[in-house]
């Protein structure tokens, strides 16, 4: 692990992409049978608005330390980095959770609240990299509690009381590609995109 990708400047744009591989063979009649093999990756493509030579310099300096595709980091993405819901404080996991799962009991909340989460939201338990995303709102009850169900299933197990990330999620990525590249432009102004992979 080597830094936090720099947050400024704060890209224009950026684009986030899930990769699941998936097996699809299809029988001369027609029939289809399809398998996912695990390991679920989000993909990350921030593009930035053209820049002066010194706002550039630190992320320029900061990929050529990755070495292309060999040390990992951490970036947070604008914007959805952030939950949509209501979530605020520390809530955590209630009784542990099984690698494979995609729902757990969630307390610590506001009671009988709406809404803690939104379907759409990233977030991250705060013991492994891996960065998950809910696919249900989640509402609380009257003791603070609710279900929170997510996708990919998760990967490793998690243990009781392990809190959640859900604001400025960080995800832990390299580089996608060997080559970095950037072109300078009218009135010497730097443009540059990068596309990132989430590690694993």
């Amino acid at each position: 692990m080597s830094g936090q990708f720099p947050t400024s400047p704060v890209a224009k744009s950026a684009s986030i992409g899930s990769a699941q591989n998936t097996i699809v063979s299809v029988t001369t009649s027609g029939r289809v049978q399809a398998r996912q093999i695990d390991g679920q990756k989000f993909t990350i493509t921030l593009d930035y608005a053209p820049m002066s030579r010194s706002s550039f310099a630190p992320i320029t300096a900061f990929i050529m330390k990755q070495r292309a595709k060999l040390n990992t980091f951490t970036v947070i993405p604008p914007i959805v980095s952030n939950a949509q819901g209501v979530a605020s404080g520390t809530i955590s996991v209630d009784g542990a959770i099984s690698a494979g799962a995609t729902t757990c009991t969630i307390d610590g909340m506001a009671t009988s609240t709406s809404d803690i989460l939104k379907a759409g939201d990233y977030f991250r338990f705060t013991s492994q990299d891996k960065v998950y995303m809910a696919v249900a709102d989640l509402d609380s009850d009257g003791s603070g509690e609710g279900t929170l169900t997510f996708e990919p299933p998760l990967r490793s197990d998690v243990a009781n009381d392990v809190a959640l990330i859900y604001d400025n999620v960080d995800f832990t990525v390299r580089l996608s590609n060997d080559i970095q590249e950037y072109s300078i432009v009218t009135n010497d102004l730097y443009k540059y995109q990068i596309d990132l992979i989430e590690n694993l």
